[in-house]
This record gives structure tokens, C-alpha cells and sequence, in this order.
């Protein structure tokens, strides 16, 4: 068999069989990796790269080597994944290098992480003075996890006790030009209706890159040309100025009439609106 075949051959089954046992790992990015794990995966990719043009290496031999290292890459993951105490060995676990907003010097020096680093990590987590933290945790794969102090946490919702809309993940109908119909029957449409919604924006569906249906079913798009300016969907702006005209023209109802019944009536009406209102308005703002 020539040589350039051989190579060839033991590339393609080189890559199959590292597709195959990495099949079996945990699904996690490698920056999340222990420095074991990583070295046993790496381990793997250079004995089926080495073993993949190195003819002179019996093909016997690189099966028995690889069979020995993914088996124990296999079998580290499983028990990992099984024995919190074992995990720890591999994997190690957080050590505290910031605690009640004073910078832990013996955990960093047993760590070997200098000032540098530590303010680079800092900084990767957009916190980029020591004074706002609060509590920070080096975790076993070197990832820096913080908790800034109560004051310099952004504000939410919960702090300010308003109601806001539940998220749901949008659904892309439309990629590359194409119609996703799967993911528009889910949200209950069809292609009339999409055909449609893109009509109101003078788009049609092969000038259009990607679009993506919202939980409220709003359509959006982003189209090839990017000169061409998009309008912003325009329901639910609408629906929040409708319930703001009926509860203005209700009042002002109730301001015209000189009956007394008529205008209670107008005023209650009008209160029950805005009350309407205020329940909606956490969702036409979305």
C-alpha cells in the first residue's frame, strides 16, 4: 500500500475514533476542564495524530496505547461523576481569595496567583476595583467566580418590587434565507403569516439573514444588506397606547357629562382601565 494512502487512511480512522471517545466525556467547555482532564484529552489527540503518519508504529501498537488512555479518560469522567470525593481529588475545589472584602494573601501565595492575575480575573468579570467586592472564589479549573458588595450589585426588578414579563427563548424562522418550519409551528404560525409580517416591513424571505419570532409573537429580522434600515415591531407600542386612549377618553367622559350617574360610571370605568394598564404594561414595555 503507498505511504500517502496509508496516511490517509489512518487519518480518517484517527478521527473517527476521536469523535467516538470524546462522545463519552462530559459536555463542558474545555476552559472548564481540571489540568488532569485536559492532559488526558490532549493525550489522546497526539497519540492518533502522532500514530496517523508515523508508519514505522504498528497500527497494533497506537490501538492498545489509545485503548489504555481514552480508557482511562472514560473512566475518570464516570467516577467523577459518581464520587464527590474523587471529583475533588481531580478536579480540586474552591478556595476563597477574597472573603468579607479583604484579599486572603496566604490563598492566593497557595494558589500561585500574583496580584496581576488576580486583578486580570477581576477584570474579566467587569470588576475593576478590589474595594467592590465582596466575596470571591477560585474554583479548581482556575475560573474566578465574585459576588460584589450589596451596593454596587446592579438594580433588578425584585429589588424595585415591579412586575416584570416571564422571558421565553425566541424561535428562529427564517436563517440564511430559508424558512425554519418547524420552529414557526411552534410558536402557532405559518408561512401566510410570516410572508405577511415580512410585507409590512417591505423584506422578503431570501433578503433576509436571520429572523426570529418573540414569546409575544413579534417578528424580527436582520437582512443581508445592512444599509437598509429595519422598522421596530410596532404591536405591542400600539396596544400600550390604545389602553392609554380609552382610560384618557373615559375621564375626559367623565368630565363632560353633568350626570352624576354617567360620570361615576365614566370614573370607575377609568379606573378599572388603568388598572388594566398597569397589569399589561410589564409586558407591552418588553
Amino acid at each position: 500500500m503507498p505511504g500517502w494512502l496509508e496516511v490517509g487512511i489512518r487519518s480518517l480512522v484517527g478521527l473517527l475514533l476521536l469523535f467516538t471517545v470524546t462522545r463519552f466525556f462530559v459536555r463542558k467547555p474545555i476552559g472548564e476542564t481540571s489540568q488532569f482532564e485536559f492532559g488526558l484529552i490532549a493525550s489522546v489527540a497526539i497519540i492518533l495524530a502522532v500514530g496517523s503518519f508515523q508508519l514505522e508504529i504498528p497500527i497494533a501498537y497506537v490501538i492498545v496505547s489509545l485503548v489504555i488512555w481514552a480508557g482511562m479518560a472514560i473512566g475518570i469522567a464516570f467516577l467523577s461523576m459518581k464520587s464527590l470525593t474523587f471529583r475533588t481529588i481531580i478536579s480540586g475545589k474552591g478556595i476563597p481569595v477574597i472573603k468579607d472584602g479583604k484579599i486572603l494573601e496566604d490563598n492566593l501565595n497557595k494558589e500561585h496567583v500574583t496580584s496581576d492575575e488576580l486583578l486580570r480575573k477581576l477584570r474579566s468579570k467587569q470588576v475593576f476595583q478590589v474595594s467592590d467586592v465582596e466575596f470571591a472564589l477560585l474554583e479548581g479549573n482556575g475560573e474566578l467566580n465574585v459576588i460584589v458588595k450589596k451596593e454596587k450589585q446592579p438594580i433588578t426588578a425584585k429589588v424595585l418590587n415591579k412586575q416584570v414579563a416571564p422571558i421565553k427563548e425566541p424561535e428562529t424562522v427564517i436563517m440564511d434565507g430559508k424558512i425554519l418550519d418547524e420552529p414557526l409551528a411552534t410558536r402557532g404560525f405559518n408561512r401566510q403569516w410570516l410572508e405577511e409580517e415580512l410585507g409590512k416591513m417591505d423584506a422578503i424571505v431570501e433578503n433576509v439573514f436571520l429572523g426570529q419570532v418573540d414569546e409575544y409573537g413579534q417578528l424580527t429580522i436582520d437582512l443581508f444588506d445592512d444599509l437598509i434600515q429595519v422598522p421596530e415591531p410596532t404591536e405591542l407600542p400600539l396596544l400600550d397606547a390604545s389602553l392609554r386612549k380609552v382610560q384618557a377618553d373615559l375621564q375626559l367622559y367623565a368630565l363632560d357629562t353633568e350626570n352624576d350617574q354617567a360620570k361615576q360610571t365614566y370614573q370607575w370605568c377609568a379606573d378599572q382601565m388603568e388598572h388594566v394598564h398597569k397589569m399589561v404594561s410589564a409586558y407591552t414595555k418588553a
